[in-house]
């Protein structure tokens, strides 16, 4: 009788556990997900992704100069000034930013992600590191969905938060200092709210993204960018490097 009982519970142990093994394999396997991992070169040559384009919002302005294209003085890609924005670009001066105490200060994501240098992606299940050549700016992204402690401050990188749809990395970013958004006297402020979308091309030879951003104290529209990347195995980025001096042989934009 006695081993008869002790039979009783082991069975419907084994019973127990052969119900909860799948949801036991699930929480240690995460879900799988594209790996964007590697070196990324800017390549104006990819085309719009059409999948990515149809997801930003009608009345969005597109601004059509990822890379080493500026925008001319008074051309904001579409963006609608708000009255103070339009008022402190017209004093921009393209001299200031040559000067040695401004030269080597980075802008923030809004600006920079779009720039001619590469990028490097390290993920995870819990987060994405994203490295910038430009001005050595590292993004982090969580994937955990943490919210930013009340005292987060604000930086030139921000708050990233991730999540997955389907194939697409989606990222909203905030806390982000204010900076620069097209290289002629426009700024956002510190409120601008940034969101992202990242994907790979059917092939994996491409990430693609769109960057959109709205800033009400600034624009009275949203504003979005489409940047593409040729991944390039065995590459890493360098250090920026910046020489403060350095910027005196430039021509200030126009």
């Amino acid at each position: 009788m006695r081993a008869a009982t002790g039979l009783v519970p082991a069975a419907f142990l084994a019973g127990v556990l052969l119900l909860a093994l799948p949801l036991l394999v699930a929480a240690e396997e995460p879900a799988s997900h594209p790996d964007l991992s590697g070196f990324w070169n800017l390549d104006l040559k990819v085309p719009r992704d059409p999948q990515l384009m149809s997801q930003v919002p009608p009345g969005t302005a597109f601004l059509d100069d990822t890379g080493p294209a500026e925008l001319p003085r008074g051309n904001y890609g579409g963006l609608k000034l708000t009255p103070a924005a339009q008022e402190k670009a017209k004093h921009w001066d393209p001299r200031a930013q040559l000067r040695p105490e401004n030269a080597c200060r980075p802008p923030s994501i809004v600006y920079a992600l779009q720039g001619p240098f590469p990028i490097e992606i390290f993920q995870s299940d819990r987060f994405i590191v994203m490295k910038l050549e430009y001005y050595d700016m590292v993004r982090i992204i969580f994937l955990d969905g943490r919210k930013p402690e009340a005292d987060f401050p604000h930086s030139m990188t921000g708050f990233s938060s991730g999540h997955w749809e389907g194939a697409t990395l989606v990222v909203q970013t905030d806390h982000l200092e204010a900076a620069t958004i097209t290289n002629n006297g426009l700024d956002h402020s510190d409120d601008v709210q940034v969101l992202e979308r990242f994907r790979l091309s059917d092939d994996g030879q491409h990430l693609l993204a769109t960057q959109e951003f709205s800033d009400p104290r600034v624009i009275e529209n949203r504003g979005v960018r489409f940047i593409p990347w040729t991944r390039q195995p065995g590459q890493h980025v360098f250090p920026y490097e910046c020489d403060p001096g350095f910027a005196g042989n430039y021509s200030p934009p126009k």
